[in-house]
């Protein structure tokens, strides 16, 4: 071999970057990941060996895992509506029978309906949906007491954070419509026309199903952030009011027509 070739060959070998370990005499960066500390006594579990999934820097990664899935599962998502209101609502109930029929309607529009994935409102809308051949979607969230998914979902995605799966209802939907619920359905409310009022959503129907229920709110909305200044007058324009089911389809559809691509 000549000279010329014998020092090529020998360049190409020189890599310092990955001789590193070798030349310091450490470990490799694959031996350090394949190794794990363990007990001196066999243990089949030790949970202390876990302890570092609940630091804040592995929380970064698991949430940012949590937007992949997310993102993943609903990439193929069309156009949808979500749906909102009370888990405590039983099938027995009207509301509960309102939001069958509209799960149904939205279905045979072309939508995809989603929701949270649980019992009460967001079972009923599921279930009009599946029940009327529609994709049925539950983004189910972790919660302190026992959390399992209603029988009428198609695709699931459970979330451990509350702002992953927001996040989702929000890039996924063509509307919001809000049935009587509480704490979570009014956090959904305001965050969606928070989202449209500032700019950083294009505006989307909001529909709040249930005049009796919803009138309190929307008098003192009226009444008080409307009268003292804190919104304006068009921000109000931003909800519907409604207790007919052909009305919110109506909504949505023609919204969907006008700003769809």
């Amino acid at each position: 071999m000549s000279t010329d070739k014998a020092g090529k060959v020998a360049r190409m070998l020189d890599n310092p970057s990955l001789n590193r370990a070798s030349r310091k005499g450490k470990q490799t960066e694959d031996e350090l990941l394949l190794q794990r500390p363990m007990a001196r006594v066999p243990r089949p579990l030790d949970p202390q060996l876990g302890a570092f999934t609940r630091d804040d820097p592995w929380r970064v990664l698991r949430i940012t895992g949590e937007f992949i899935q997310g993102f993943d599962a609903l990439a193929e998502v069309g156009a949808a509506i979500t749906v909102f209101g009370s888990a405590r609502i039983a099938p027995s109930d009207a509301m509960y029978q309102a939001a069958v029929q509209l799960g149904q309607g939205l279905a045979k529009a072309g939508f995809a309906v989603v929701t949270g994935g649980g019992p009460g409102i967001m079972e009923a809308a599921n279930r009009g949906a599946r029940e009327a051949g529609g994709v049925s979607i539950g983004c189910n969230i972790e919660l302190p007491h026992e959390q399992t998914v209603n029988p009428y979902v198609d695709i699931s995605v459970n979330f451990r954070y509350f702002f992953c799966r927001k996040t989702m209802f929000i890039k996924y939907s063509e509307g919001f419509v809000l049935f009587p619920g509480g704490f979570g359905t009014l956090d959904e409310l305001f965050e969606a026309v928070t989202l449209i009022q500032t700019g950083k959503i294009k505006r989307f129907p909001v529909v709040l199903f249930g005049r009796s229920y919803w009138a309190g709110l929307v008098s003192w909305m009226q009444q008080t952030l409307l009268a003292e200044g804190k919104i304006s007058v068009g921000d109000l324009d931003l909800l519907r009011v409604t207790d007919d089911v052909d009305e919110v389809l109506k909504i949505v559809t023609e919204s969907f027509q006008r700003d769809g691509v």
